[in-house]
């Protein structure tokens, strides 16, 4: 959604966007929403974006001879498509992510044949890394590693795929690491990663983590992500080469995310425990000792994310820093935007509300502060 504004608003270029849907019609109503959460009532776009019911899924994306003429058309594919998902099996997780990138493959190289294809961008992600001890470099992908969980591994063999077609395509490959909400307004569409474990503190569900006090978190806002990945897309010297999304100098530690949580839910920060000894013995216990469903269920959703709050691995973001330098695309330290991310996070419940892109403007008064859930709300105005 965040990339699709950025299409939108800094070119006039037409976007053919594919959408999953039953049929045409629900897939421009799907569409029709998007838009509507970016941009508001009477937005001007409308005529600049076409739907294009399709999976990448599906044989030819299930486009079938409109494929064709689609080719045509396209000058520029960028490929984000993916289950994000840590708990897939790993079969299913490539169906998505390994079969379906080569489905798109595919078609940019029919776009290749039919008109000339300027660009194909690639969203990636650092977690390729997998479970590398030490600097990982933008210009490394094999190196013997092992992965945590089937998203991670699915998205390496994509990636192995999408470098074997660079002689073909013009190819960019961006690599993000974990992304949360905008900057300013800690707006986001996606609750995934860093808000389960969030959400599950806020609840009082963690007494213990397995976690090192000094392991790299490596957070970064969807603002700099997109902007990033337009810039790169328009760059020509970016034609080749992998570019690192990441935190940079400015990388978080676990130490310093508990102490943002405890002083924002005023809640005492957990015991942190040495990984292999969390796994063996406590977990299991605290699982059974709960006697909330709630705690219960939580702890054990946060399985898949705590070996991130152990890793010990660093991405060397070198050259995105220089093909970036001069354009302000930056990302900022964790604790300069963390009250929003969470105060956005509390005011959708998790996700649960959804609160489009277009409502959230300027500062609660007192006065309308006073009229809701202050913490919830206390730096968001809601347009309804």
């Amino acid at each position: 959604m965040e990339l699709l504004a950025r299409y939108l608003e800094q070119t006039d270029r037409r976007v053919y966007a594919l959408v999953r849907g039953a049929n045409r019609r629900d897939a421009a109503a799907r569409m029709k929403r998007t838009l509507a959460c970016l941009f508001g009532p009477g937005h001007r776009y409308e005529d600049r974006v076409v739907a294009v019911q399709g999976d990448i899924t599906r044989a030819c994306l299930g486009l079938g001879r409109s494929g064709e003429a689609l080719a045509e058309q396209v000058r520029e594919v960028v490929h984000g498509a993916a289950s994000v998902s840590f708990a897939n099996e790993l079969e299913t997780a490539r169906t998505i992510n390994v079969e379906g990138t080569q489905r798109v493959l595919e078609f940019a190289e029919r776009c290749r044949a039919r008109g000339g294809l300027r660009r194909f961008t690639y969203i990636s992600t650092a977690f390729v890394a997998g479970e590398h001890a030490g600097c990982f470099s933008e210009d490394d992908l094999d190196v013997g590693q092992r992965f945590r969980n089937s998203y991670e591994q699915s998205k390496f063999e994509a990636e192995c795929l999408v470098t074997r077609w660079r002689a073909l395509l013009p190819v960019t490959v961006v690599r993000p690491s974990i992304v949360v909400g905008e900057r300013q307004s800690g707006w986001t569409a996606s609750f995934n990663v860093l808000y389960w474990p969030l959400r599950a503190f806020s609840r009082g569900a963690y007494a213990a983590v397995p976690a090192r006090r000094d392991a790299p978190v490596d957070v970064v806002p969807v603002d700099y992500v997109t902007d990033a990945i337009f810039a790169l897309g328009q760059a020509p010297e970016a034609v080749g080469a992998t570019f690192h999304l990441t935190a940079g100098r400015h990388v978080s530690k676990v130490g310093e995310l508990v102490e943002l949580a405890s002083a924002f839910f005023d809640r005492p920060a957990p015991t942190l425990i040495e990984p292999s000894v969390y796994r063996r013995l406590l977990h299991p216990l605290l699982v059974r000792a709960s006697r909330d469903e709630r705690h219960r269920r939580a702890l054990r959703r946060s399985e898949v994310f705590f070996p991130y709050f152990a890793a010990k691995n660093s991405y060397d973001d070198r050259r995105s820093r220089a093909l970036l330098h001069g354009t302000a695309i930056e990302p900022s330290p964790l604790r300069d935007y963390f009250g929003k991310l969470v105060e956005f996070a509390l005011a959708a419940d998790w996700g649960r509300r959804q609160i489009p892109r277009c409502g959230v403007a300027a500062p609660l008064s007192s006065a309308q502060r006073a009229r809701g859930p202050a913490r919830a709300q206390r730096r968001l105005a809601l347009v309804r």
